[in-house]
C-alpha cells in the first residue's frame, strides 16, 4: 500500500512538472510590423538592432546573424557550441548563450521554465513541445519554415503563436 501511495505521489509530481500550469500561453499569432527604434530592421537576411537596443539585443542579434544559412541539424548546437547546423532549441541556446543571457544549451522543453513569465520587452521565447522559437527586438528566429526544417532564418512571415509558452530573459 505505502508503495502504491509513492508511486502515485511520484506520478503526480511528474504530471505537475511536465504541464504548463501557470505559464503565460500566447493567444495570437507572432507577427512583425518595423517600428523604428523599437524593432529589429531586416534587409537582404541581415537583422539590424534599434540604436537604442540594450547591448544584449544587439549580441543576440548578431549571434542570429551568424547563423543564417546554417542547415537545420537535428542536434545541432548542442553537442558543439560552434557546429555545421542548428535545430530550434540549438538556435535559441547558442543566441541567448552568445547575449550573455543563459550557459549551455537545453532542449526545448527546457524552456517552459526559462526566465521569467510572459513576454518580453525586447527578446521573447517561445516554446511548446517539441520545438522553441524567439523574437528578438520584434524578428522572429526560427527554423521551421513553409515546406519543413529550413535551417535558423529571420523570419518576418507572420506564424501561429497559439498555445506556445511566452518566456523572458530577466529585464528584457
Amino acid at each position: 500500500m505505502k508503495r502504491i501511495a509513492a508511486l502515485l505521489s511520484l506520478l503526480v509530481v511528474a504530471v505537475g512538472l511536465s504541464s504548463c500550469g501557470g505559464q503565460v500561453k500566447a493567444r495570437q499569432a507572432v507577427s512583425y510590423r518595423f517600428q523604428d527604434g523599437k524593432t529589429a530592421m531586416l534587409k537582404n537576411g541581415v537583422a539590424y538592432a534599434p540604436k537604442k537596443a540594450p547591448t544584449a539585443v544587439k549580441r543576440a542579434i548578431a549571434a542570429g546573424n551568424r547563423l543564417q544559412n546554417k542547415p537545420y541539424k537535428w542536434g545541432g548546437g548542442h553537442a558543439k557550441e560552434l557546429d555545421s547546423g542548428y535545430d530550434c532549441s540549438g538556435t535559441v541556446s547558442y543566441v541567448l548563450r552568445e547575449a550573455g543571457l543563459m550557459q549551455g544549451s537545453m532542449p526545448s522543453n527546457g524552456y517552459f521554465n526559462y526566465g521569467k513569465k510572459g513576454e518580453g520587452d525586447w527578446i521573447t521565447v517561445y516554446c511548446r513541445s517539441g520545438h522553441v522559437f524567439m523574437t528578438v527586438a520584434g524578428l522572429r528566429l526560427d527554423t521551421g519554415g513553409p515546406g519543413g526544417r529550413s535551417g535558423p532564418r529571420w523570419k518576418p512571415e507572420t506564424r501561429s503563436g497559439i498555445g506556445h509558452v511566452m518566456r523572458h530573459p530577466s529585464g528584457l
